[in-house]
This record gives C-alpha cells, sequence and structure tokens, in this order.
C-alpha cells in the first residue's frame, strides 16, 4: 500500500512539473519560479502535504544538485576556466563585492549572525546561469559583443562555487576553526589537482571514459559523477563541488555527448530539487521576510547591472552594449537555493529559506525583464538627459494668456 501511495505521489509531482513547465515555455518564462510555488503549495503549511513520496523527494533532489553541478563543469574546459580566470578576475572581484555583501549586511542587520550572513551573501552574488542563456538565446543576443563578458562574469561565478560551497559547507556543519581549514585546504586542493590533470591529461581521462554506445557512456559518467560526489561529501567538501570537478575534467567529444544524454535527467531532478526546497518552506513564513527580499532584489537588481556595466566597459564595449550586460546578468535561480538549501538543511535560520525562496522568486521574474528593458530604458534616460534635448511645447492651456483692457 505504502508504495502505491508513493508512486501515485511521485507520479503527481512528475506530471505537474511538466505541466507547469509546458505552461511557463508557453509564455517564454523560466520555470524555476513554478516549481518553487508548486513545493509551497504542497509542502509544510500548503494546501496538500506529501508524506509517502518525501523521502524518495530528498534522494532526487540531492542527485538534481549534482546533476546541475556536472552539467555546469560540462560546459567549460580547464583551460577556458585558467584563461578566464587570468583575463576577467577584476570583473570577478567587482561582481563579488557589489553582490555578496548586501547579502551578508541584511543576515546581520536581522540578526542572524556571521554563518547565515556568509550564506546570504553567496545566495545573493551567483547569478543563473541557466536563467542568462535561455535569455540571451530568446532575444537573439548569442552573437553580440557583450556576451563574452556576460559569460566570463558567470564562469568566474561557477569557479569561485568550487571554493565557496566547501566553506559554506563546514561552516554550517559547526566544525571548528581548524577542521574548516582542512575542509577548505582539500576543496583546494582537490580542485587544483583536477585543474591541473584536465589540463595535461584531458584527453586521456575523455578516452578512458569515451564509449560509443550511449548506454555505457551514460552508466560511466553518472557512476563516476555519484561515486566522487559521495567521496566529496564523506571529505565534507561538498558533493556539488565533486560533481562540477567531473565535469571540468571531461572534454571534447565525451563532454558533448554526455551532455546530451544528461540533460533530460538534469532537467528531471532539478525540477524536483526546486520542489522538494519548496516542499520545505512553510508558505506563512514568507510574509515577514517578503519586504526585507524585496529591498535585497531592488539593491542586487542594481548591483548586478553595475557589475555588468562596469565588466563591459572594462572590455571595451558600446554604452548600449554595457547596459545590456548589466541587465542580463540581474536574474538569480538555481545556485542560490543551492547554497540556500544547505544552510536549511543544517536548521541554520528558519527565516533563511522563506527570505531566499522569495528573493529568488522575484528575480527570477524580474531577470528576463531587465534583460530586454535595461538598455532602452538607460538610451531613453540619457537622451532627456542631454543639454540640446528639445523640451516639449507648452499646453494650451499653459500658453500666454492676452491682456485685459
Amino acid at each position: 500500500m505504502h508504495s502505491a501511495v508513493l508512486l501515485i505521489e511521485f507520479g503527481s509531482i512528475i506530471l505537474g512539473l511538466g505541466l507547469l513547465g509546458r505552461f511557463a515555455a508557453r509564455f517564454q518564462l523560466s520555470p524555476i519560479p513554478l516549481y518553487l510555488l508548486a513545493g509551497l503549495a504542497f509542502g509544510e503549511g500548503g494546501l496538500l502535504p506529501l508524506g509517502a513520496s518525501e523521502e524518495f523527494i530528498a534522494t532526487g533532489a540531492e542527485i538534481g544538485v549534482i546533476l546541475l553541478l556536472l552539467m555546469l563543469g560540462l560546459e567549460y574546459t580547464a583551460s577556458d576556466l585558467v584563461s578566464n580566470l587570468k583575463t576577467h578576475y577584476p570583473s570577478g572581484l567587482v561582481d563579488c563585492a557589489l553582490n555578496a555583501l548586501p547579502g551578508a549586511a541584511v543576515a546581520l542587520l536581522l540578526g542572524w549572525g556571521p554563518v547565515a550572513a556568509v550564506v546570504l551573501a553567496g545566495v545573493t552574488w551567483i547569478s543563473s546561469s541557466g536563467v542568462i542563456a535561455k535569455v540571451l538565446g530568446d532575444l537573439g543576443r548569442v552573437g553580440n559583443r557583450e556576451t563574452p563578458v556576460i559569460l566570463s562574469v558567470l564562469v568566474l561565478e561557477d569557479l569561485a562555487m568550487a571554493v565557496y560551497l566547501p566553506i559554506v559547507t563546514a561552516l554550517v556543519a559547526g566544525v571548528g576553526l581548524m577542521a574548516g581549514s582542512v575542509t577548505l585546504a582539500i576543496a583546494l586542493g582537490a580542485a587544483g589537482l583536477v585543474l591541473f590533470l584536465a589540463v595535461r591529461y584531458g584527453r586521456l581521462i575523455s578516452r578512458f571514459v569515451s564509449s560509443d554506445d550511449p548506454e555505457k557512456l551514460l552508466l560511466v559518467v553518472l557512476g563516476l559523477t555519484i561515486l566522487v560526489a559521495g567521496v566529496a561529501q564523506q571529505l565534507q567538501v561538498s558533493a556539488a563541488v565533486g560533481a562540477f570537478l567531473v565535469g571540468i575534467a571531461l572534454s571534447g567529444e565525451v563532454a558533448e555527448g554526455a551532455h546530451t544524454l544528461l540533460s533530460p535527467l538534469r532537467d528531471l531532478f532539478a525540477a524536483v530539487f526546486f520542489v522538494f526546497f519548496g516542499l520545505h518552506t512553510d508558505p506563512s513564513s514568507i510574509p515577514p521576510v517578503l519586504l526585507p527580499a524585496l529591498g535585497l532584489a531592488v539593491v542586487t537588481a542594481l548591483t548586478k547591472i553595475a557589475t555588468g556595466y562596469w565588466a563591459a566597459r572594462r572590455a571595451g564595449i558600446s554604452v548600449k552594449g554595457r547596459w545590456r550586460a548589466g541587465g542580463a546578468l540581474v536574474a538569480r535561480g538555481e545556485f542560490s537555493i543551492v547554497i540556500a538549501g544547505l544552510a536549511v538543511a543544517a536548521g541554520v535560520e528558519p527565516s533563511l529559506g522563506p527570505l531566499a525562496t522569495a528573493y529568488v522568486l522575484i528575480l527570477v521574474v524580474l531577470g528576463p525583464l531587465t534583460a530586454r528593458y535595461t538598455e532602452p530604458v538607460a538610451t531613453w534616460w540619457s537622451r532627456r538627459r542631454e543639454p540640446g534635448h528639445p523640451q516639449p511645447a507648452p499646453r494650451a492651456a499653459e500658453a500666454e494668456a492676452p491682456v485685459a483692457d
């Protein structure tokens, strides 16, 4: 009986997610906010709380995070990461300073403590690569001059995750300074070793994994990723970092083949992850943090626009391209939820999950709008402020009245 209920619940969830995804695609929206809302509706304090499938969904959510980071790693080669780090690191530093500090400041002002401040800093710092890539494609800007600048900022954020996630994992686990330092040293050492091996021996690693049979390639890549992620988590480094490093180590045809095979699985389990996060957020806990979330969203939308503008100006992009780059970076999404999920699972701060949910819901909807309209609005505003801009003619009612006799 229990297995039947589990199948009914889980099947209903997957069917519902599919219908929500189709609805979002029809209106050219990201499905992430709809997945989060679905989790809120069927979680703690929701309309119809789930019971039998919750443990299964939790496991699926873990796999979702692993696949998200694996697919992210497959997007880059080690040489690309090293090249971006050398060329664009000032943009990465500006990005971190402008967007992480507001999150940390809000957490401290709310009295949540330093651990929550580090977590919320990551939530507000990392843009959504998935949402931004989709928006650039929808707007036909993939070939624009500012697009490499946008991608370089995203790459640096993704690379920073390899350092940031182990720090957060150690902090939320409550380990001491010495244990946390050891964890970070292991993470940095592992990341450096993987980058070195990928640059020097990437072809050999890919040849070892490679297979002409899609089934065998899928099993080897997926099995290797979950194994490495498990070992990384055992070392308290973060399963997500382990998956990210596996993705970086693979290149060429193997990376392309694995990307094609794993994309449907990634989409499935990532959707389950967003639902799982929503399931563990009580809808009644969102209204008390809605105002801070809205204020934080407005501030960090502006700081992301400033980040993109600065990075594009540094690259010699025209003024219009600078505004387009800034507007495109606003969206937050999957990785903000991943970071918040670490703290929620560890019970760091009860209000952190609801605030992160509201914050992501706001910016994942606002992001495509800023990407589309930041440049035309900035152009209109700058023209109005030009000294030679013609002033509107006076209305008839304001025309000079005739002098009375």
